[in-house]
This record gives structure tokens, sequence and C-alpha cells, in this order.
């Protein structure tokens, strides 16, 4: 139903609070639910439906669902009764808390797993380039930056931030981005909110499981700012291995067997554990967690993504505390509702970069004059603020003493010279001792490896696979080459009754770059995922193979694939590489047309660095669709690489949700004042941020339409806006659904309107009935949804966007969709739009293989067809 300022306050607490609630509840569900069927609050045919759902975190949602069909006086009921609850329950707790102290050997157990996790972490796990080399942790470690609060995630996990309903404060307070040290993961400011499951994500190679190594560093040198008696530390490759059934008592014992005696007490006292799990992204199940079956105990067997769902969903060890640590890709696969916070990891500042250069080179002379080589290249000094990438240049410099010929422009650039730097300072080491013609052999000998490293890395990463046995054909042909362990990490997994090594390369990165090599100098066909990347979902590979394309593009560019060809004796297919061009020309062009999401082929085409493959790409219509990805310096570099080489106007650049900021926009500008529309909704839109706005609506010939819906903006933000737009009276269109702006901040738009603006969207904003109707009955201010002719341009809009979404963004933009109003939906144009969403639905389902994904589109087909 619309909602008025002032009602439906009990519902719309039930919605901020849902997540917590389902962990207070979830232990008294049973009880709640007879006294709510009582009450009469619940008919016996809400308690079946309840009790249908398996586990009681999930029938704990199910009466929340149920409730915002009871309307407002219910749910008022349920608070009180849910909160008299709480306080019984937090009574029977203090009553039977007896705290016996811990036992002598308990305590013993715990100094010793401190003592096995500080020595499992101080060396660098990633950066050992020289086999047998030992780095200490202590020695190389410089901070991250955290931010705290995930925009993107937090509007698709609070119900309250979707279509149809007031978006509250919570808009604003969820996009506040506050910077936190690894000590405050699992604090909250708010002693009400508990934080028990956090979800860590950042870029490749950006730090997260150096962040994970930090944690157990310090816990094991007994920093005990994280509250915790035992942590756990599992990583998604070990995970990967399993093939079996198994429990939960296994897996911690699989790497810890001296916890053995303490850990059905350390389970049982599971306030004080904490679980990290770390590469989400790298577990072959990833879009599999969404479980069904859970389990409830530790020595419950089961298959491993059923265990790890059932973690995840607090189902197992619900007081324990959980960490993920994974790529942006593979995120939207954790189940809606089970993450307490968000971290994103920035990476490092300008100051960490020259820190971890200061400690790489270990002299500060030479790690000077390095940096300044570093800092006269844009793009190298760019890729420094990643840590995985920071490392290879550094790796790099201290190969070649310098740049290997051209400075790099690309990521692969500094890969492939990473490449050749070790390939060059491998074969001078013996050559001294060769004749020429054995010195040529070696180098063949040195390619025939980098190309069967390429092959191993190539079938592992199209099967999800990162740790691969010596007993796999792939690993034994590699088998007494003291090359390999330049790039190969080595581990011994003990099994039962036997051990036996295990081998993944150095970094994620490095795999993907050596099967883009394999894939670009043999006659194997592209990936089946690559060879449809613009249909519109169906082949979608869900930013798995994302950093391979690039790096595929990359080396089938002509330099590095010349490059390639001198230094390491391997020669990319002529065909090949002109089938790709073509590809990169077909499908930018198609992509362009349509306004399908586009960034990943503009960092491919970015890689090529060939400005007549750019002018090639000549779209009737320029849409440019990189929205729902917080977008890096280097994706903006990637975009502005295009757009730059184009010419005329931008018909649309959608930037919705990609966290904007003042910075990044003055940088685009004069690609701004080319766009006609330009859509920067769900991004926290400070007053400098909108000044920056506000310039380009001054000057610019073009923009015809803006979108700022959902981006925190008020009465002084829009009379920025509105008193630029007087200067160049260009904009027809201000889209600024959900925002903060009162009846002050429309009146400053009263002599734009319907001249030049003939459309304004002000819907959801914080306008009152008691306001003056004069200036809101202006058939040019929509406040509500009466206008046909309004709502139906809109829907076509985002029907637009559903079309050429894959799978994944379809779901994303259906939840923001497909809960609106019961009032909403008796307008013709609703039901035109929700029709055609169906139908799209529909489609997609059919040609669907991904069981996680049929499951999330059934969910919404079955919503629309009520």
């Amino acid at each position: 139903m619309v909602e008025k300022d002032g009602c439906n306050s009990c519902l719309t607490a039930i919605r901020v609070l849902r997540v917590s609630l389902v962990d207070e509840l979830e232990g008294q569900i049973d009880s709640l639910l007879e006294i709510l069927v009582s009450q009469e609050v619940f008919t016996r045919d809400d308690r079946e439906e309840v009790l249908c759902q398996l586990g009681p975190r999930a029938r704990v949602r199910k009466v929340l669902d149920v409730l915002e069909c009871k309307g407002e006086e219910a749910a008022k009921i349920f608070l009180s009764i849910s909160s008299h609850h709480r306080q019984e329950a937090q009574t029977h707790s203090k009553e039977g808390n007896t705290d016996q102290p811990q036992s002598v050997e308990f305590n013993k157990v715990k100094q010793k797993h401190r003592d096995v996790l500080r020595r499992r972490s101080e060396s660098m796990l990633f950066y050992n380039t020289r086999h047998g080399e030992k780095i200490l942790f202590s020695e190389h470690y410089v901070n991250l930056l955290l931010v705290d609060g995930h925009q993107g995630l937090e509007i698709k996990r609070h119900e309250v931030l979707t279509f149809g309903q007031k978006r509250l404060s919570l808009q604003q307070k969820s996009a506040v981005h506050r910077k936190i040290t690894p000590a405050e993961l699992f604090s909250s400011s708010n002693a009400n909110r508990l934080v028990q499951k956090v979800l860590v994500t950042g870029v490749a190679g950006i730090g997260k499981t150096i962040l994970v190594q930090k944690m157990l560093f310090d816990f094991g040198a007994n920093k005990d700012h994280l509250a915790f008696d035992f942590i756990i530390h599992m990583t998604f490759r070990d995970l990967n291995l399993i093939d079996k059934p198994t429990n939960f008592r296994e897996l911690v014992l699989r790497k810890n067997r001296h916890l053995a005696k303490e850990l059905d007490n350390i389970l049982a006292n599971d306030n004080k554990l904490l679980i990290i799990l770390d590469g989400f992204d790298e577990f072959r199940h990833y879009r599999s967690c969404d479980v069904d079956i859970f389990v409830t105990e530790p020595d419950e067997d089961a298959e491993v993504v059923e265990i790890v769902g059932s973690l995840m969903q607090g189902e197992l060890l619900p007081n324990a505390s959980v960490m993920l640590t994974s790529r942006p890709a593979a995120i939207n696969h954790i189940p809606v509702g089970c993450i307490d916070r968000f971290v994103l990891i920035s990476g490092f500042s300008l100051l960490e970069v020259q820190d971890f250069f200061l400690r790489y080179f270990q002299d500060s002379a030479l790690a000077d004059r390095m940096f300044a080589v570093v800092s006269a290249n844009d793009l190298m000094l760019t890729l420094c603020y990643i840590p995985a990438f920071c490392y290879i240049v550094c790796c790099i410099l201290k190969e070649s003493k310098d740049l290997c010929g051209e400075s790099p422009k690309t990521m692969t650039d500094i890969y492939v010279q990473y490449l050749v730097a070790l390939l060059r300072s491998h074969t001078q080491a013996r050559a001294e001792t060769f004749l020429q013609e054995q010195r040529e052999g070696a180098v063949q000998q040195l390619s025939d490896i980098v190309l069967k490293l390429g092959r191993l890395a190539f079938q592992k990463l199209m099967e999800h696979q990162t740790l691969f046995y010596s007993s796999d054909q792939d690993v034994a042909v590699l088998e007494g080459c003291s090359f390999v362990s330049t790039f190969l990490d080595k581990t011994v997994a003990q099994e039962p009754g036997c051990t036996e090594e295990v081998y993944s390369f150095a970094h994620l990165t490095v795999q993907e770059f050596f099967a883009a090599v394999y894939c670009a100098v043999t006659d194997h066909p592209l990936p089946v995922a690559l060879q449809h990347t613009a249909s519109s979902g169906e082949g979608s590979n869900y930013g798995h193979l994302d950093l391979f394309n690039r790096f595929l593009s990359g080396i089938l560019s002509e330099r590095n694939a010349n490059l390639l060809s001198r230094q390491v004796g391997l020669c990319c297919h002529k065909e090949k590489v002109d089938t790709y061009r073509q590809k990169i020309i077909r499908e930018l062009t198609m992509l362009c047309e349509n306004g399908a999401h586009i960034l990943n082929h503009l960092h491919c085409l970015f890689e090529q660095q060939d400005p007549s493959l750019a002018l090639a790409i000549q779209p009737n219509t320029l849409r440019v669709n990189v929205s729902d990805d917080t977008l890096s310096q280097t994706d903006y570099n990637a975009i502005s690489y295009f757009l730059n080489l184009t010419k005329g106007k931008i018909s649309e650049l959608d930037l919705t949700g990609t966290g904007v900021s003042c910075e990044a926009l003055r940088d685009i500008q004069p690609l701004l004042l080319r766009c006609e529309k330009l859509w920067l909704g769900e991004n926290n839109l400070d007053m400098d941020t909108v000044q920056v706005i506000a310039d380009v609506l001054q000057v610019s010939e073009s923009i015809t339409h803006l979108g700022l819906g959902w981006s925190n903006i008020g009465d002084d933000e829009l009379q920025a806006l509105s008193g630029a737009t007087r200067v160049k009276k260009k904009l027809e269109e201000l889209w600024m659904e959900g925002n903060r702006v009162s009846y002050r901040g429309l009146l400053s738009l009263s002599d734009l309107t319907p001249n030049p603006l003939k459309k304004v969207v002000a819907i959801w904003n914080d306008l009152t009935d008691t306001e003056p109707e004069s200036l809101c009955t202006q058939e040019s201010i929509t406040v509500n949804f009466t206008d046909d002719d309004t709502w139906e341009a809109w829907g076509e809009w985002v029907f637009k966007r559903c079309e050429v979404s894959s799978n994944e963004k379809l779901v994303m933009v259906l939840h923001k969709v497909c809960n609106i109003s019961v009032h909403c939906l008796e307008a013709q144009w609703a039901k035109t739009f929700y029709k055609q969403l169906s139908q799209l639905i529909k489609s997609r389902i059919e040609c669907c293989t991904e069981d996680d994904m049929c499951k999330k589109l059934k969910k919404f087909e079955s919503i629309l067809n009520l």
C-alpha cells in the first residue's frame, strides 16, 4: 500500500530489523507462532505455511513475510509479543549462565592453537617467487583500506529499499561509508545490533587473503582486539578438494588435529568462535549455497555445500561468528539476509604504495628510484593501488632492473613483462655456461613449460578449480622442472592414510593470465561462455571469466603477440587474432545499440590499445551502461579510453549504483558534456558531487534527461541543480524519486516547469499531504502514481534494461520492481509492464542451466503470477 509519513511505523520497524529478528527469534519461533495463532493474528493456515519451512530461521523469515500482508495492527501485536519473548529468553540466559572457569587443558589447547596460527601466518602467503625464500609477514604487511558498508549490497539486502516502498532514512544511513580497522570488523556502534556474519569483498588481488592472514597473525601473537577464544580458518580452495559427504568436525580437524581433545567444548561455546571462509568466488559450488537442506549438528554428515550454506545461514553453530571473503562477481549467490556487515577492501593509498616499495626493495634509495619510474606511468601507478599488482610491478622492476622495452599501458602488458622478466632471469642464470644453440634450446624448453602451465591453468579455470593434485596428468607433466616453482605454490595435503602434494598458482590472477596465454597461442576454441557474451544473459559467466577475457584480449593485441613471440617463442594464431578483433567490434557495436552492460568489453578494448579498433565500432546509437558495479579508477580509464575515441553525442550513460564520487565525475566531465541522457541514481551524491553535475548542466548543449533517483539529495542540492538548469535550459526530464526533497525544494523548479522541464518525477520524497497542492498538481511534476503516461515510459525503460541484462543483473532489478503496492497494480501501465516482465522471466528460466539462478527466477515468476 502507499505509505504516508507517520503511518505503518511498526511494519517499517519489522523491515528494518528483519535480519536481527531472524537471529533473535530462531530459538523461540514455535512458541511465538502459537501465541500469534491464539491471539488471532495468524490463522491456522498461516501456521501450516510457516511450519512447512525447513529450519527455524526460515520459519522466522516466513512469519515476517506473512506479516507484510497483515497490516499495521498485526505488526504492532507481533512486536509486542516478540519483545516479551526476548526479555524472557535473556532472563533465562542470565539465570542459566554459570560461567564455569575454563579447564587447564582447555587453556593449553587455546594457547597451542594461537601458536599454530602464528607459525602458519608468519610468512607472506602469496609473495614467494623463489623456492625456499621466506619473507616475514610482519616486515612486509602494508595496511589495507577497509570501508564499512557496500551500497549496492545494502540496497539488495534491505527490503525497505525496494521499489514501491518509502526509502526512509535508511538509504541515507546505509550509503555512509566508514573506514574501519580489522579489529572493528565484528564490533558495532549500535549496541542493539549484533554483528556475526561479515562479508569482505574486493576485486582480484586487492588483499582479501592478506587481510585474513593479518587477522590470523595478530590472533596468534595474542593481540586480543578480536574477542574470540578460537579462530578456524578454511579456504574454499581446500573445500573444493572434498567430493564426498563429511561433517563440520572433520573439516575442522583436517588441518587442526591439535584441537581434537577439546573440540566439543570449543563448539559448545560457539559464541567465542570465529570461522573464516576465504575465497567464496573460488568455491566450485558457490552458486548453490542458498540451500534448502540444513545441517544443524557439527557431527552430521552432508555435502560440503550444505555445511557451508548452513553455517552462513546460522542453522549450524548459530552463535558463531563467520567471515566470508569474495570477489564481487560471486556475492549475489550469498543468501540474502544472512550478512550483518559488508566490508569493501579498497587496497592501498598512495602512501601505502610507497611503503610497499620500501618494504619490498629493502633499500630506501632504490625504492624511491623505482617508485619514480612507476609514478611516470599512470596505469602502473593506478594498478599499484591493488596489492597483488603492486607486487608484480615490483617483481618486474627487480628482475629487469627497469622496464622491458615500451612502458606498459595495460594490465596484460604488466603480466607479460612479469613473465618475460622471470624467464629472462632464469635463462640468464644458466646461459653463461651454454653455447648459443644450447641457449636457444633452453628457450624452447621454457616455452614448452609455459604452454604446459597454460594448459593446466586453462583446464582448471574452466572447471572452477584452483588446487590441483600431483596425480593430475596436467600437473605430472611438469614434474622435475625447477622453473615451475616460480609460478606454482606447493603444499602437502594430509588425507586419511596418505599424503599428497597439492599445487596452486601463486595468485588466481596468475592462473587467469596463463590460461589466456594458452587459449591465445593454441587452436583451442574460445570458451562457450565467451562466444555468447553479447546475448541477453543466457550465456552469462557471472564474471567468472572477466579477467581471463581481458588478458586474452591483451595477449592477442599486436604488441603483446610480438613480445611473446620474440621473448618466449610462443606465437598467437593470426586467424584467432583477426577473429577476436572482429568479435570485439561486433559485440561492442551491439551492446552500444541495445544498452546492455558493457564494462568488461570496454576493458577488453582497452587491453588491445589499438585506436583503429575503437574507431571501427560505429553504432547507430551510442549507449554505455556500466550500472550496478562499484567502479574503480581502472574502470574509468577503460570507459574514458573508448568514449574519447568516439565522436558526437553520447545517447545514454548509465552510472546507476556505481559509487560515483566528486573526483570521478570531475575527471570524466568532458564526457558528461556530450551525454543526452545521464543516469546517476542509487549513488550517495553529496553537495560537492552535485556541484559537478550542476557545472555540466550550465554548459552542456546535449543533456536532456537526468536521473538522480535514490541518491540522497535534498532541497539544497536540488536548488543548486535548478539554478544551473536556468542557464542553458536544455534539461527536459529530471528523475529524483526516493530522495529527501520537500516542498521548498520543489518550489525552486516552479519557473522551469513545464518549460524546459517537461517532466519532474519526485515520488517517494519528503512531501506531506498538508503542503500546497498548486505546485504538486502541475502536469509536469509527478509526486504519485496517477500519471499513467509517466509510469508507462518508466516501465518501458526498466523493461529494456531487464532485456539486455544478464540473469544475475535481472535478479537485481527484479528485487527493486517486484514489490509494488496493490494500488499501483490496478493501473494499466503496471498490468502491461508486469505481464511483459513475467514473459521475460519465463523465457530466461527455459534457457537457464544454473539451478540456483532458476530458483531465484522462479521465485519472481510466482510473485508476478499471484
